[in-house]
């Protein structure tokens, strides 16, 4: 058969996107390679002769003594006959195996050899599949391309196959000798862009060139949404492209967005560069037009990195920012986030005019669990300014700014194995109000304990009754207590008043059962309280006051308590089902769990002193103790003999299944659990009854809403003055109970079936939960869109199969939070605070997405922070406007930009920042 021109039959060529690095090398070099091996196939030279061997020649034989034996022939060595040149390594290394539906030609006129239809040839772990392989022996060139039909389809395009790597285009004309190739309408995939070029040209093993050629990263490259149109381009796989002249076509219609050149690196691996800026103008606080989240990323290893961001504004406020991750497999993982900013409102000289900077520290580390089984170090850390989340130009974190709560704790725990097994941790926290600006640290807390032991237990089989049960453990607790304020943070000041402590425990106690159905505990705890801060008090004649001093030493105190309980469970049943009848109900199930506990509390009088207080009333004596301000509280001076009651309920009912095929009746929870709890305190000279609490909790409509109440009875009565009495309130002319305080939290969560909604593995909602947000979105979602790292496009691709205009079923879905807390301890008689959050998604349609967060305060009737969002899935791009309408945090942001990270810096972001808060 003839082969035809490559204008006409190789025409185009079809390279699925291969994701590596540098293909083109490894097409190249695979290709030459095997087609050499199939050209020295096909002429193997014939072997030559062998050599004889030369006859020994008598003179080589020596004569010996014939006592010895005969005589040996030694052979004369041949310096001819023995080559001292290395043999080269035979071109081919594995057997050369090609085949053809149709035929296999051979022309030795032409000297062509041919393979037609389902052309195929293997060669070790290459193989290269056609429609047609020609190779032309005269002029060292091999065509591979398609089989064009009577109708003019091209079927069976080349595919060329080594290991994993797969290249199919449409045709190619290669070189044997100079290793030169023509690929006819390439599709080339670099590092997630697409280059399609109608020609190509390979130089070299690692540079091709290509003329009027498209660059893109749209999925559909039959009709690309976008492309940057190289007019004239070298590209070195897995390395670089450079161009010339290049500018976008948006649905093959030229803009005006293009570079006179450009350079695209097109390395996968992790490399240092540039992190273009974001540029706007801040209309709300007169700060100018700014530059934002600009700076320079440093690959400094494949297990540590780091971004140097900044912001700059014209009216000289500035932020500077200092993100870096860090992961070893399999030993630990986390990252690290310093952030600072220097805000300036207004200009100098005007009323307004302020200036401050605020600050936030954030650490997470991670340790593998299986890096030390018996050691461990973590960290968890949000510290800064009380004022960053509301006053900061540059947070994504919307909802953090409802948070009230700064949290940190960095520990580390070491378990010593063995009989008995020793635990030890040691822990630095932070806890920091917002509100206050209060700040409570420990620096640090050591706790160690002492695994239980039960000296009377038999050296097999299992413990039975009082004496074997017996057990005790050890466990101390050391801290330093610090408690400070935002402005004297890390400073000299904020440990003036650290506290220092440690609390020694040994509890013993044993377990065993009563009557069979009974469990019964014995338990005596002993304490001693170590602490190196404690007071002196004395009343001051000339002053005429009480005055307290603050002593520091070492001082200490002992106490001891014993209790004892006994509970047991109680099964009933309600069974309505009768012979004949099926209802709806067929039984209820309730579970009771009586206890009954006793507690002894002595008297330690021995640490109480005493003063007298002399003034125009007389003389009063006060007794105190020198350990009041211990960290680990004081002593008791009351003793206490108290009789502890509880009740465990539990509720679940067994209904018809609407299934009838159903052999067996659905399980319902009604209660999941239902508690009451009281004591008496029979040493008491009044008030002998605490107050009843009442708590508990259930799911609803199919697990998907979650109730818990609870609520606090007191049966004392209120005098005049709102001050509890010991008289009981029915015998005040009132119910039983006094309710002084009730709490109902309610959260629901539905969807359409069709519905995927973001979870806790989600990079925003990781963003929310490190800066102590929560993991839903009742108060907004934390977005920056032109920021790559809160999003996960790279990830999941949102790209649908079939892609409907119009879906019947709209995916939706929705969240609600609701809450209420009742106070009348002094007959305030009053909703404490009542409120509704929610939050909501819906996609319009495959490509549209609409969603908000709000609540509603119904005591101070009033919006909380409402935010709404909306999205537009653009294939390859991507827009975004989200929405603060009101309040406090009124601002916006609309964003429009490439999804891929690629080309993440070609978009156009503008946004109006919150107003000043003051």
């Amino acid at each position: 058969m003839a082969i035809q021109k490559p204008s006409h039959t190789f025409t185009k060529i079809h390279l699925k996107a291969l994701r590596t690095k540098s293909f083109h090398i490894v097409f190249t070099l695979s290709f030459t390679m095997f087609i050499n091996m199939f050209c020295l196939a096909q002429e193997l030279p014939k072997p030559k002769d062998p050599i004889k061997p030369k006859p020994i020649n008598d003179s080589t034989l020596v004569k010996v003594d014939s006592l010895l034996g005969p005589p040996i022939a030694i052979k004369e060595v041949d310096s001819v006959a023995k080559d001292s040149t290395v043999k080269k390594k035979e071109t081919l290394t594995d057997i050369v195996k090609y085949k053809a539906k149709d035929y296999v030609s051979l022309n030795q006129r032409l000297q062509q050899t041919t393979l037609y239809n389902q052309a195929e040839v293997n060669y070790g772990d290459m193989t290269i599949t056609s429609g047609i392989i020609v190779i032309d022996h005269n002029k060292d060139l091999v065509y591979a391309g398609r089989l064009k039909d009577t109708a003019g389809v091209y079927s069976q395009a080349p595919v060329f196959t080594q290991g994993q790597n797969v290249v199919e285009p449409d045709s190619i004309i290669f070189n044997t000798v100079t290793k030169k190739a023509l690929i006819f309408n390439s599709r080339t995939e670099q590092s997630g862009g697409t280059i399609i070029s109608d020609i190509t040209k390979k130089e070299n093993d690692s540079v091709y060139f290509v003329k009027d050629a498209k660059f893109t990263t749209s999925e559909n490259l039959d009709d690309p949404e976008y492309y940057f149109l190289m007019r004239r381009a070298k590209i070195v796989p897995g390395k670089k492209v450079v161009t010339g002249l290049a500018n976008m076509f948006i649905y093959d219609v030229p803009t005006p967005i293009g570079l006179p050149f450009a350079y695209f690196p097109m390395s996968k691996k992790q490399t240092s560069g540039v992190i273009f800026p974001t540029f706007s103008q801040d209309l709300a606080n007169d700060r100018g037009y700014f530059l934002q989240n600009g700076g320079y990323y440093f690959a400094i290893s494949d297990y540590f990195d780091l971004a140097v961001l900044g912001d700059y504004y014209t009216n000289g406020s500035y932020g500077l920012r200092l993100e870096n991750n860090y992961a070893v497999r399999y030993k630990f993982n986390g990252n690290l986030s310093l952030r600072y900013e220097n805000l300036i409102n207004s200009e100098r000289g005007f009323p307004d005019y302020s200036k401050s900077t605020i600050y936030n520290i954030r650490w997470s580390h991670n340790q593998d669990a299986k890096a030390n089984p018996n050691s461990r170090f973590s960290a968890s850390v949000n510290l800064g300014s009380s004022t960053y989340y509301r006053q900061s130009r540059n947070q994504v974190n919307l909802s953090n700014s409802q948070n009230n709560t700064l949290a940190s704790s960095v520990s580390y725990s070491k378990t010593f194995q063995g009989e008995p097994q020793v635990n030890m941790s040691v822990t630095a926290t932070h806890s920091q109000n917002t509100n206050t600006e209060v700040i409570n640290m420990t620096l640090p807390t050591f706790q160690g304990s002492v695994s239980r032991v039960f000296p009377f237990a038999p050296k097999v089989g299992t413990k039975k009754g009082i004496i074997e049960n017996i057990n005790f453990q050890y466990n101390v607790r050391a801290e330093n207590r610090i408690q400070t304020t935002d402005s004297l943070f890390f400073k000299k000041e904020m440990f003036d008043d650290a506290r220092i402590g440690a609390l020694h425990s040994i509890p013993v106690t044993t377990n065993f059962k009563v009557f069979k159905y009974f469990s019964m505990s014995a338990s005596a705890n002993f304490e001693e309280n170590w602490t190196y801060n404690t007071i002196r008090r004395y009343y001051d004649q000339d002053l005429e006051t009480t005055v307290t001093e603050d002593v520091t030493g070492f001082d200490r105190f002992f106490t001891y308590n014993f209790s004892t309980s006994i509970g047991t469970t109680i099964y009933g049943m309600f069974d309505f089902k009768k012979e004949g009848k099926d209802p709806k109900i067929q039984a209820i199930r309730h579970v009771v769990r009586p206890s009954i506990s006793y507690n002894i509390n002595p008297a330690f009088d021995q640490y109480y002193d005493s003063f007298d207080i002399i003034d125009a009333n007389g003389t009063t004596r006060e007794e105190y103790t020198r350990f009041q301000g211990s960290i680990y509280g004081a002593p008791s001076q009351n003793f206490s003999s108290s009789l502890g009651i509880s009740v465990g309920n539990n509720f679940e009912a067994k209904v018809r299944d609407k299934d009838s095929t159903a052999t067996e009746p659905k399980k319902v929870i009604l209660l999941n659990n239902l508690n009451l709890s009281t004591s008496y305190n029979f040493a008491a000279d009044s008030l002998k009854w605490s107050p009843l609490r009442v708590s508990g909790g259930t799911t609803i409509l199919k697990d998907k809403m979650n109730i818990n109440f609870g609520a606090t009875l007191d049966p004392y009565a209120l005098n005049n003055n709102n001050t509890r009495v010991n008289q009981f309130n029915i015998n005040n002319g009132g119910s039983l109970f006094r309710l002084t305080n009730a709490n109902v939290n309610m959260s629901y969560t539905l969807s359409s079936d069709s519905f995927e909604g973001s979870s806790e593995d989600d990079a925003a909602i990781q963003e929310s939960i490190r800066s102590g947000g929560r993991a839903d979105d009742l108060f907004g979602k934390p977005q920056d869109f032109a920021d790559k790292r809160l999003t996960d496009d790279d990830k999941k691709d949102k790209e649908k199969e079939n892609p409907e205009l119009y879906n019947y079923k709209i995916p939706w879905s929705l969240r609600l939070a609701y809450a209420v807390n009742y106070s009348n301890s002094r007959r305030e008689n009053e909703i404490s605070s009542h409120s509704l959050m929610f939050s909501g998604d819906i996609e319009l349609s495959p490509r549209w997405s609409v969603g908000a967060s709000s609540g509603y305060d119904f005591k101070n009737k009033g919006f909380t922070l409402t935010q709404l969002r909306f999205e537009r899935d653009l294939l390859s791009w991507r827009m975004n406007f989200s929405w603060v309408p009101f309040g406090p945090y009124n601002s916006w942001n609309f964003f429009i930009g490439i999804r891929s990270s690629l080309l993440k810096d070609l978009k156009y972001d503008k946004r109006r920042q919150r107003d000043q808060q003051l």
